[in-house]
This record gives structure tokens, sequence and C-alpha cells, in this order.
């Protein structure tokens, strides 16, 4: 990270790293660089701001969601944007109320789309993979589905060395197989009513990080938070504060692209 973020202050002629390196240098290292050079008509552009705004402020309203660092359209490795979401502290478990939110922020793009243009576009791709295998794992990995409770499903089978594929074998049988599906659909599906909930609520405040996008496309945390500063905390919004409690280690979300 630093050798990149020194890279990137020696492209500006400085002599020493600056936290915007830094920034930068992230970035690049996790999205890849900016690519300037990509034409993009001006109706994607709009949904690409209004997708990422969706992302962004979805993160802000639901009480379990890291907070927001960033936010831009501007396309990165084979992003069109992307908001990068930073925790506030290290953790090693996950809580059921942080995936959720985790699920619904992340589902946020694809409801901004709807709730705005009554239209969903291709833009949600790699976040409706994410949400899949995330939802499937919070069933067969995590125990955290109330129908089928705290048990784990599929076998992994890890004997790479040997010149195996990763997978898994099924030891479960086809009406398991079945609810654990409908279990994965019905965690998914509330996870996006919920995003489109909070947007629709505040589809004036999804209008104007949409259009502040269009105009500048980037805004970092500080213009974030000011743009919403007329909204109460999060606990406060609903009623109690963000608590992780314990659970299966996963490892730490990196920023989604759109």
């Amino acid at each position: 990270l630093l050798n990149e973020a020194a890279l990137v202050a020696a492209r500006n002629d400085r002599r020493e790293i600056a936290m915007i390196d830094i920034d930068e240098a992230a970035d690049r290292v996790v999205m890849g660089p900016e690519r300037r050079s990509r034409v993009i008509n001006e109706r994607e552009k709009r949904v690409t701001a209004f997708h990422e705004a969706g992302h962004a402020l979805a993160a802000y309203l639901l009480e379990h969601a890291d907070p927001v660092h960033k936010v831009s359209i501007v396309p990165r490795g084979m992003a069109g944007g992307y908001t990068k979401q930073v925790p506030t502290e290290d953790r090693n478990y996950l809580s059921r109320s942080y995936l959720k939110d985790r699920l619904a922020s992340a589902l946020g793009g694809r409801a901004a789309e709807q709730v705005v243009f009554n239209e969903i576009t291709s833009g949600a791709k790699s976040d409706i993979e994410m949400v899949t295998k995330l939802a499937r794992s919070m069933v067969t990995d995590y125990g955290m589905s109330d129908k089928l409770g705290p048990l784990a499903f599929g076998k992994r089978d890890e004997l790479v060395f040997l010149g195996r594929e990763i997978g898994e074998q099924r030891n479960y049988s086809d009406e398991v197989a079945k609810q654990i599906d409908e279990e994965v659909r019905a965690i998914i599906d509330r996870a996006y009513d919920r995003a489109l909930e909070v947007l629709t609520t505040h589809r004036d405040k999804l209008v104007a990080l949409a259009e502040r996008l269009v105009a500048e496309e980037t805004v970092d945390s500080d213009e974030f938070e000011k743009m919403f500063s007329d909204l109460p905390p999060k606990e406060d919004l609903h009623g109690t504060p963000s608590i992780v409690g314990p659970g299966q280690p996963i490892p730490e979300p990196k920023p989604q692209p759109a």
C-alpha cells in the first residue's frame, strides 16, 4: 500500500507521502486504477450516480452497516463506480444484524434504480453475486436461519494438494436443499425490501446525493456526513446503538463495485 502511495506521490511531484496519496493507493489496490478515458453517456452516468447513491444512503441509514468513507462514479477496474465502507474497528465476530444490514446496503444500488427509474439494469451483477453467497453462508455455515436452526450443511472438500478442486459434498436431502433455497431467497427478499423502504422514505436525500455525484463525481466522508447532518444518528433512527455479538468469524468485506 505504501509503495503504491509513494508512486502516487511521485506522479504528483510530491517528495513526501500525504494522506491523499494513501487513500488513492488503497483505491488502486482494491479496485484498480481510474479509467477516466472510458466514455460514458449521460444516461449511464446518471444511472451509476443513483446506483452508488443507493448503496451509500442505505448504509448510512441502516443501524449496523459500516460507515461510508467515499462514494464515486469514476470508473475503476471493471467497475463503473464504487462505494467504499470502512469499519470503525477490527472485528473477529459478525452479528446476524450486521450481516442483514450488509445485505440491504449491497442491494441499495438495485433498489435505487427501481425507486427512481422504475427500471433495473445489469449494474448490480456483482452485488447480487455477493449477497447470494453471503445469504447462503448465513443459512448453511453460520446457523443464522430461524427455520433450519444452528446446523451446518455441506461437507467442504479442500484437498487441493492432491489436485482436487475445493468443492462441497452435499450431505443433506433434496427436501432440505429446497428449504435452504427458500431461506436464502427469504433473507435476500427481506434485505431488498428494507433497502426499498429506506430509499423510498428518504428519496429526497437519494436524489441530492446522486445529483452531487453527477456534478462532482466523488464525495468523500466529510462531505457525505455534511449532506445528512439534519438526520438523527443511527441509534436514534432505530432505537438502540449498533452492537456486534459473537458468531462465526468471516473475512472483513472489501469495497463492492457496482
